[in-house]
């Protein structure tokens, strides 16, 4: 609510947010407050300073909005975008969730990589090619639809590997179950990023991508929990029908949660200022716009290399150092300790260093950009001296978490999962400090699944093909420090201490043809 004539000297969303990520753990907040449990403090952040808006801080944009108050009571709630940054992040928890908790498992949780490596080629396949026309579709029919369309996909992938784990000919299934899973998983995160990066105001941006990647990702650590438990006895290397369909249960639970996400035109962010609603023109402006997107913001060629190694290394990590060297059981205890690590990785670079307010916004681009380059070379100097001892040809004796030699290994793939929440986080981060027009935002991030995807199939490919361990890893290596490196010069050039809040020249470009 807009409260005429405070005096108070910062937004109390700077300083009250959702409590229950930090789990059971109580954690003291900024403002001197215990956050227990599952307790959601966001509420406390309806009392919107008038001298806040009139600060003219750094994260400000350069043009005053209309204000809005907000509803009361229980609509008050659903409509905070707090409250629906976390619908998106469940939706994700148990779709993609699970998707990440079956894959962290390594071989889709077979003995045999070989059906999953090229059923998720055949799905970033397709979901390069249909991510990059995602954000049109996302703009023309709403990211509630949009969103919707892309949670099916994942139960059907999740029900091929129980098939093929009960018949051994379903091999044809997962392939295309994949290839389906591509062009919904490509809908899936057009929306997810559309809307996550227009909830927050410019201060909360690092923070709303490291709740929903928080809670997402507690998803894959769930499912992980429930393979550990599931296959705890199994000493073999295949998991249990028990595990496929638990996963496949959840999921279906996220397809009817889905549609119950509000409609982003009644959301007011905590600022006062409404969402802005995508565009709804003809087919051929939303088309268009994807020439216009690249045209008016050509810097975010420089991301590309960063777009494609985002999930170019979960081949390695999955397939050829987990799967590789774990039994199942620790395999799966191995996938909750990654996706775990990543709730932390989020959580610290998007609120921990992105969102620091007291330091420019650039220093902070910059901070960010030093902590993941720091930690690919960390991860990849470090998996090296494991992946020099093993090949295809000479593979070791698998080790259990009772093994001498299992925690050293065990905090490599944590420190995966910490460079990994790191890097999508940041990558967001970037791309929301370019614009806050909704519409070029999903375009955005329709380049950024289909680049990410492209990246994805190429590695699942050369990992079905048998390639040699070491030359996935190498080539996983370089690609992420080609990444960093391209960034670095569009970090100089383009990020600003400030997001303009109007994209004037891309809303004049596709609505003038």
């Amino acid at each position: 609510m807009w409260q005429n004539g405070s005096e108070s000297e910062s937004l109390t969303s700077d300083i009250f947010f959702p409590a229950w990520l930090f789990l059971s753990s109580s954690v003291p907040h900024d403002g001197g407050g215990i956050a227990f449990g599952c307790i959601p403090f966001f509420l406390m952040a309806d009392i919107i300073p008038e001298k806040a808006l009139d600060s003219g801080s750094d994260d400000s944009g350069s043009q005053r909005q209309e204000i809005f108050e907000r509803p009361s009571g229980l609509m008050g709630i659903y409509y905070h975008p707090y409250f629906q940054v976390s619908m998106l992040g469940f939706v994700c928890f148990m779709c993609p969730g699970m998707f990440n908790a079956l894959g962290g498992i390594g071989g889709g949780g077979q003995v045999n990589t070989t059906a999953q490596a090229n059923s998720n080629t055949a799905l970033y396949a397709a979901f390069a090619f249909f991510a990059f026309f995602s954000g049109t579709v996302n703009n023309v029919i709403g990211p509630r639809l949009t969103l919707f369309i892309g949670t099916l996909g994942y139960s059907l992938y999740i029900a091929s590997f129980l098939a093929d784990n009960i018949h051994s000919n379903a091999y044809d299934f997962v392939v295309v179950a994949g290839a389906i899973l591509g062009v919904c998983a490509g809908f899936l995160w057009t929306a997810q990023g559309s809307l996550m990066m227009s909830y927050p105001t410019e201060a909360q941006k690092g923070l709303f991508i490291g709740i929903f990647w928080a809670i997402f990702n507690l998803g894959a650590v769930i499912g992980s929990g429930v393979a550990f438990g599931l296959n705890f006895n199994n000493q073999g290397s295949t998991v249990s029908d028990g595990t496929y369909i638990a996963f496949l249960i959840i999921t279906l639970i996220g397809v009817v949660l889905s549609p119950f996400m509000a409609d982003p035109k009644m959301v007011v962010r905590t600022d006062g200022t409404k969402v802005t609603l995508p565009r709804q023109p003809s087919w051929k402006a939303e088309f268009y716009s994807l020439y216009v997107a690249f045209k008016t913001d050509p810097t975010i060629i420089l991301l590309f290399p960063m777009f494609v190694a985002s999930n170019y290394f979960y081949t390695w990590q999955g397939n050829d150092y987990n799967t590789a060297l774990f039994n199942i059981r620790t395999r799966s205890l191995n996938a909750l300790i990654y996706w775990s690590a990543q709730i932390f990785g989020s959580m610290f670079i998007g609120y921990g260093v992105l969102d620091r307010s007291q330091f420019r916004r650039r220093t902070r681009a910059f901070a960010g950009w030093v902590i993941v380059t720091v930690m690919v070379f960390v991860v990849h100097v470090w998996g090296y001296e494991y992946q020099k001892n093993y090949t295809r040809a000479t593979p070791p004796p698998n080790i259990d978490f009772s093994d001498p030699e299992y925690p050293a290994r065990a905090w490599l793939y944590i420190f995966c999962g910490l460079l990994d929440a790191m890097w999508q986080t940041f990558v967001y981060w970037l791309m929301g400090a370019m614009s806050n027009d909704l519409g070029k935002l999903a375009v955005f991030t329709g380049f950024y699944k289909a680049l990410q995807s492209a990246g994805a199939a190429g590695a699942w490919h050369a990992d079905a093909v048998k390639s040699p361990y070491m030359n996935i890893f190498l080539s996983t290596w370089i690609l992420c420090a080609a990444g960093m490196i391209f960034a670095l010069p569009m970090i100089h050039f383009r990020i600003k201490d400030h997001t303009d809040l109007d994209d004037v020249e891309f809303e004049n470009k596709t609505h003038g043809i």
